[in-house]
């Protein structure tokens, strides 16, 4: 958690009130990064948040772009979904609609989440990590803003009937948070169809700083507000590199066998280990568990320990191979 904990310090001190709300938000942003790239080459490692929000190594990947985008996200949705259950004493529902007609048969009432408050006072933390003013800084703002509209755009009409004997003559509705899974898809979908800022390098290069501005200014002019942006190409990250905190795909488990695998999951060991010029080797794995479970009256279960072995697939270096990497010319980015 130690990146979490540092995401979190450097936020305003006035809102302490709200920092264990912060860092679980960002905690589960992370959490949701791994979900939802844990099949790919870059499977969102413990650093990724770190290396996103200080200094130290400042990217601006399509990888990072989500980062950013999913750790707001987190951020402004727990805030959100705790005020609503009644955590902080200065938020509550967002009654701000109640009474008015929202559409046919239908008037807004009820206890709407407040993602207003939520995506205050996560701005206050989450864009206060961006100190820069150069265009890296303005990229990672912008991509804060997506996460947090994403929130926004995924959210839930919930209703409650009136009426005679349960006719539902008219609806009571109000507005409620997605599963922050739902957020995870729709943002995952963001960072495939994320946008490349081409900058004017002669006028970056001129030193002339209202020149700089222009061209950023300028690179931005048709990016539209929920759509991802990222200003570097991706490393390859078939191979390792530590000092980008990159680990690479030896060693990494793959799937080839097992029920309901996506397309996506069925192709992750050539994704993984032959595209990166590695072997897929099948390891056997002795599993312990529960079974023949049966109810005692009363009231106990009692079970059998039994164990099964299972193959898993995992990604290892071909003999000879310790320095012969295959190198790929990819379509389009690889994950």
């Amino acid at each position: 958690f130690r990146s979490v904990n540092n995401f979190l310090m450097t936020g305003p001190k006035a809102y302490l009130t709200y920092s264990s709300s912060v860092a679980a938000g960002a905690q589960s942003g992370m959490e949701e990064c791994k979900f939802q790239f844990g099949w790919e080459r870059w499977n969102c490692p413990e650093s990724a948040l770190q290396l996103s929000t200080h200094n130290r190594l400042r990217s601006a990947t399509r990888e990072t772009s989500f980062v950013h985008a999913i750790s707001s996200a987190g951020v402004m949705y727990t805030l959100t979904r705790n005020c609503s259950l009644g955590d902080f004493e200065s938020c509550g529902c967002d009654d701000s609609r109640n009474g008015r007609v929202g559409g046919r048969g239908w008037v807004w009432g009820g206890c709407s989440d407040n993602v207003e408050f939520g995506e205050r006072i996560s701005k206050l933390f989450v864009d206060a990590l961006e100190t820069g003013h150069d265009t890296r800084a303005l990229i990672n703002l912008h991509n804060n803003e997506v996460g947090r509209l994403a929130v926004k755009a995924t959210m839930k009409r919930a209703c409650k009937c009136h009426g005679v004997s349960g006719s539902c003559s008219i609806q009571t509705c109000w507005l409620q948070l997605a599963e922050f899974r739902e957020i995870g898809n729709y943002l995952k979908m963001k960072y495939d169809q994320a946008h490349k800022l081409e900058m004017d390098k002669r006028r970056m290069r001129a030193g002339n700083s209202a020149d700089s501005r222009g061209a950023t200014a300028e690179a931005f002019s048709n990016v539209h507000a929920t759509e991802l942006v990222f200003l570097e190409d991706s490393p390859d990250y078939c191979t390792r590199n530590a000092s980008l905190g990159h680990h690479g795909t030896e060693g990494r488990e793959c799937l080839q066998t097992g029920k309901n695998l996506s397309q996506w999951e069925k192709r992750s060991c050539r994704r993984l280990c032959t595209e990166c010029g590695l072997k897929v080797e099948e390891r056997r794995a002795e599993m312990v568990a529960s079974c023949n479970c049966k109810f005692h009256w009363c009231c106990t279960v009692k079970c059998e320990q039994c164990r099964q072995l299972v193959a898993k697939h995992f990604c290892s270096r071909r003999d000879g191979a310790a320095t012969n990497h295959i190198k790929r010319r990819n379509r389009g980015h690889k994950r």
